[in-house]
């Protein structure tokens, strides 16, 4: 019937208003009747019958008759499309962002700046332009073997350049700095580049260097670090990660040829995950339990060629591939199996032990887990270079997700207003801003930690074992969630691989389980804290090292009452982390000893005791780090840099008194006291906030090593960019 009206409506455009509604009458019937079909907001039958009737001839009429409908008013009215303004121009800097950022990186800006420029320039790093900018990054769509190839060509570039100039024939403090601080730059644009030179830099020419005599550095060192040779790592079992001391290969002496021979026992057994045995390298390290006069000396370490200078895989060596893995595709991980592999008496690193022609066992040290504790010494330097590397990848996130949030609306709040930055949602700043906060608070402990390692001596390899293993963790825990934090608040786009946020959650998973599991790592913290409180009580001595110090005086008291000045006084926030790592401290060795008293061996108690081996290694960990952070701000003189670094201070303190159970589990905080930390959280985020773009700003990073959305996202995903 409508439809017949309206033909004849078409051919003579006269209508009558009062026909037109009984005609749409039934249809606005039904309509009225199920509003939940046809609209957001029911209404009753007798208020809306007459008018959606008249609204709907209205509209119908102004159609047929092609007639301009009135304006109507709305309280939505349409906006203007969405630009892009850098939040320079609108977030004032307060304070000097390099002194800030030497602060931060503490050593060899000016050769990180030299390295960022190698990288910027160079067509082997993958160079792209989005929106007029040009960004560097791996180009994770290619093949696990062209990324293999790809890694390797970058070394070779990297060579030629100069990079690696000293970082093993070099000696003294400043030359391990350089070496670092250029190890930070390559991780920061590729994890696979990185690893791919520690293994062969750190840990085989680590292992030379450190386990090794004069023998090895003359034939060995330079070689390695000119890459006339390729070395490898060969600890890991299949069998063995973590129990080094359980592992299965064997090395016997053949005293009538002056060899050793190594030999894969069993399939678990086999070397496993040996970055650079799949395609590239020539030699490896060999962890092995070695055996003379069949008795068991320990785990030792030897040298052994696997490939000839063609590449082609050496006799009684078998290598296969480890396969494709979450991340760190452009790493050639394998695994090795020897078969009665021979090598010459002298490929024994023997810094710690000997052999001498006849067979006799030589050593300096008796002990054997002290031997045992030497032969590890080369995973020192892996555990400071990973916990510094996740502060690195934590900073580029951040970068990435707070400059974005400066620029990013999103809702508004009032009729007609503009939308929001994220940054300025309380909700927003509370996900991003404390661990901002942390990663400053880690920046200052990785240098820290930096500067006890390249200051070693054989006194404080014990004191950098503890650290290194702490920091480990608790850095490599926190980068994990920052970068999920970061992914999800940059929304979609940080789905996108250019933005790379979410690729380096697969890169860097691997960091919670590299070079010691994080959670072994932990016991064993909470072991040797214990060690240190059962030898102080039974010698009747004070503590002295690892920050225990405090110990040794009166537990604080807290005060009843906790006020915003407490809160962020930093005498307050030392001595609640000092009682809780105390009391943590006391609460495990009485578990331990409980546990023994009642018939478990030491290392059953300890096994046993876990959960407060987990908070007690948190406590020791979270308060070495604001410890370090105290004592840097005190260099400082008075002005805005020091205000700003009280204020990051003070939220790392209560943000680890917010996330941490242990305060309230433990009475450390009443929960009124806790509830005025957890309202603390947001009042610092605000007044943080100023301050953010410059805080970013002051990791020094490149633009190029960020990504297309830490700056005009709008151009760079508009049209004519995707025709590029």
């Amino acid at each position: 019937m409508l439809i017949s009206f309206i033909l004849v409506f078409n051919l003579d455009l006269k209508i009558n208003l009062e026909n037109l509604k009984t005609v749409l009458y039934p249809f606005s019937l039904i309509q009225t009747k199920l509003p939940f079909i046809f609209s957001d907001t029911p209404l009753s039958l007798s208020t809306s019958m007459d008018n959606r009737v008249s609204r709907r001839t209205e509209i119908l009429s102004n159609h047929l008759l092609r007639r301009t409908p009135p304006p109507r008013t709305s309280i939505l009215a349409p906006n203007e499309c969405l630009s892009y303004s850098p939040p320079e121009l609108s977030n004032q800097f307060a304070f000097d962002v390099r002194e800030m950022r030497r602060l931060m990186d503490g050593h060899n800006v000016e050769d990180r700046d030299w390295l960022y420029s190698v990288i910027v320039q160079s067509k082997f790093f993958n160079r792209r332009e989005h929106a007029g900018r040009v960004f560097v990054f791996p180009d994770f769509n290619q093949s696990m073997e062209q990324q293999r190839e790809v890694t390797m060509k970058r070394i070779e570039y990297l060579l030629e350049k100069g990079v690696f100039r000293g970082w093993l024939t070099g000696e003294g403090p400043q030359q391990e700095l350089r070496k670092l601080a250029l190890n930070e730059v390559i991780g920061m644009y590729d994890h696979s580049l990185a690893v791919k030179l520690g293994v062969h830099m750190f840990l085989w020419g680590g292992a030379i260097k450190f386990l090794g005599t004069k023998r090895h550095h003359d034939k060995w060192l330079t070689s390695t670090e000119n890459y006339k040779i390729k070395g490898c790592f060969a600890m890991s079992e299949l069998g063995h990660g973590s129990n080094v001391r359980g592992i299965e290969t064997v090395t016997t002496y053949d005293s009538n040829t002056g060899e050793f021979v190594i030999n894969t026992p069993c399939e678990s057994g086999q070397k496993y995950w040996i970055g650079g045995a799949a395609n590239h390298a020539t030699h490896t390290i060999v962890f092995s339990q070695l055996y003379i006069n069949g008795s068991n000396q320990g785990v030792h370490a030897f040298i052994a060629q696997i490939r000839d200078s063609d590449g082609n895989v050496c006799p009684n060596i078998r290598i296969a591939e480890c396969g494709h893995k979450i991340g760190l595709n452009g790493v050639d991980n394998g695994r090795i199996w020897f078969d009665n592999v021979r090598v010459p008496r002298e490929n024994l690193l023997n810094s710690v032990a000997d052999v001498s022609p006849s067979g006799e066992y030589l050593s300096a040290i008796k002990n054997a887990d002290q031997r045992f504790a030497a032969f590890l010494a080369p995973l020192t330097s892996g555990r400071v270079t990973i916990a510094v590397t996740a502060v690195y990848i934590s900073k580029i996130s951040l970068a990435i997700a707070i400059r974005y949030a400066l620029t990013r609306r999103a809702f508004s709040i009032t009729a007609n207003g503009s939308e929001v930055l994220l940054l300025d949602y309380p909700s927003h700043q509370r996900r991003l801003l404390p661990l901002l906060a942390k990663v400053y608070a880690m920046s200052f402990a990785a240098n820290e930690l930096k500067m006890i390692y390249v200051k070693r001596t054989p006194e404080s390899n014990k004191i950098i074992h503890i650290i290194s293993s702490a920091y480990k963790a608790t850095f490599t825990w926190n980068n994990m969630r920052t970068l999920q934090e970061c992914r999800e608040a940059c929304g979609g786009q940080g789905v996108k691989t250019e933005n790379r946020v979410g690729p380096f959650k697969g890169e860097f998973d691997v960091h919670s389980t590299f070079e010691g599991d994080n959670n072994v790592l932990m016991q064993q913290i909470s072991k040797a804290l214990f060690a240190e409180y059962v030898t102080c009580q039974m010698k009747k001595r004070p503590f002295s090292g690892l920050g225990l110090e405090h110990m040794n005086k009166p537990g604080p008291v807290i005060p009843s009452q906790l006020s915003s000045s407490i809160l962020r006084s930093s005498e307050f926030q030392i001595d609640l982390f000092h009682l809780r790592e105390r009391d943590l401290l006391k609460r495990f060795v009485e578990e331990v000893s409980e546990y023994q008293s009642h018939g478990e061996s030491r290392e059953s108690a300890f096994i046993l005791s876990y959960q407060l081996a987990e908070d007690l290694g948190k406590a020791f960990s979270e308060r070495a780090v604001l410890k370090t952070f105290v004592e840097t701000e005190s260099t400082l003189p008075a002005g805005l840099l020091k205000n700003v670094l009280g204020l990051l201070r003070s939220l790392y303190a209560v943000i680890c008194m917010d996330e941490d159970a242990a305060f309230l589990r433990y009475g450390y905080l009443s929960t009124e006291n806790a509830s005025a930390v957890r309202k603390e959280v947001p009042k610092l985020c605000a007044e943080l906030r100023p301050h953010a773009l410059a805080l970013v700003s002051s990791f020094g990073i490149p633009d190029a090593f960020l990504s297309p959305i830490a700056y005009d996202w709008v151009d760079s995903n508009s049209w004519s960019s995707a025709q590029h």
